[in-house]
């Protein structure tokens, strides 16, 4: 396997040689240490690793399944016996390792999804008067998740007023967080594609924005039930249950969107990078044992 020097100014492979091992003390794994014969520059074969420095990382693997089973991020370095702040350190570190793995994912899948589901789930960032809207995108007949981008929006209801004249007004990033969906699903999805989607009056306009040939199929919102959160409806047949079904499973598994919890999002990009890593753990290990919804597909 060809090495470059870690050294920006040199950057040579030809001049790399073997330099002794190691033993490393978190796993007691050996490393193969190099030298480059140029600039002088030593470093290891775990120097380019992603995890390079982490004294931590045996609890990678195990924090992505406690974060993707409604375990608290608290919980969870009690579990592991690590302090808490490395749990708060390794959540972007674990997001970024499953945002790249799951763009994989989804590229195997590319042009051949010909029908998605769309939706936005309300949570809360610290207040109900700071509500936080999720907007994700669901592959109706494999029930892969798409994409999920987290905005931050003004209060509705009852409590507006009440939120203005506490926090003042707040600015609603709805359009951007829907912009930037439809442009992360739109060069996967097939050109083609059939969109379904409540009567959100949002929607129709990203639509033909980004997805210009593809159909809109619209439905009247119905009272959820409450078994499933207040997500699934009360229907005999509901129109948008692959999507319906995905958002109780996120709130099912994602302990910080529990409508009555005592963990709450206190940051909305954190709130992004537990879904990602919960979507990355969907995707890949979950919809294995899933039944594949295909009967639609054309």
């Amino acid at each position: 396997m060809k090495r470059n020097c870690p050294n920006n100014i040199c950057a040579a492979s030809e001049f790399i040689i073997r330099d002794g091992t190691f033993r490393r003390k978190e796993d007691a794994k050996i490393i193969q240490r190099f030298r480059c014969k140029r600039c002088g520059t030593r470093f290891s074969s775990a120097t380019f690793s992603d995890a390079f420095g982490q004294k931590r990382r045996r609890v990678n693997s195990i924090l992505l399944k406690l974060l993707s089973s409604n375990v608290s991020m608290r919980r969870a370095a009690k579990i592991l016996g690590v302090d808490k702040k490395t749990v708060e350190r390794r959540l972007p570190f674990l997001a970024e390792r499953c945002r790249r793995l799951n763009r994989k994912i989804l590229n195997d899948h590319r042009a051949r999804i010909y029908n998605i589901q769309i939706d936005d789930l309300i949570t809360k960032e610290n207040s109900k008067l700071k509500p936080l809207s999720v907007s994700l995108a669901v592959d109706s007949d494999r029930r892969l998740i798409l994409g999920t981008e987290v905005s931050q929006i003004p209060a509705f209801g009852v409590l507006a007023h009440l939120a203005v004249k506490k926090y003042g007004k707040r600015k609603d990033e709805h359009f951007e967080g829907l912009t930037r969906l439809f442009r992360s699903i739109s060069p996967i999805v097939s050109p083609e594609v059939i969109v379904k989607s409540d009567e959100h009056n949002m929607y129709p306009g990203f639509i033909s924005a980004y997805l210009p040939r593809a159909k809109h199929l619209s439905f009247k919102s119905e009272r959820g039930c409450v078994a499933g959160q207040g997500e699934l409806k009360k229907l005999k047949f509901d129109p948008l249950f692959c999507v319906n079904h995905t958002c109780a499973y996120l709130r099912g598994n994602v302990n910080r969107l529990i409508r009555k919890t005592w963990c709450t999002t206190k940051d909305p990009a954190r709130l992004k990078d537990h879904l990602d890593v919960v979507v990355y753990h969907y995707n890949k290990s979950l919809l294995r044992k899933a039944t594949p919804l295909l009967s639609g597909s054309s």
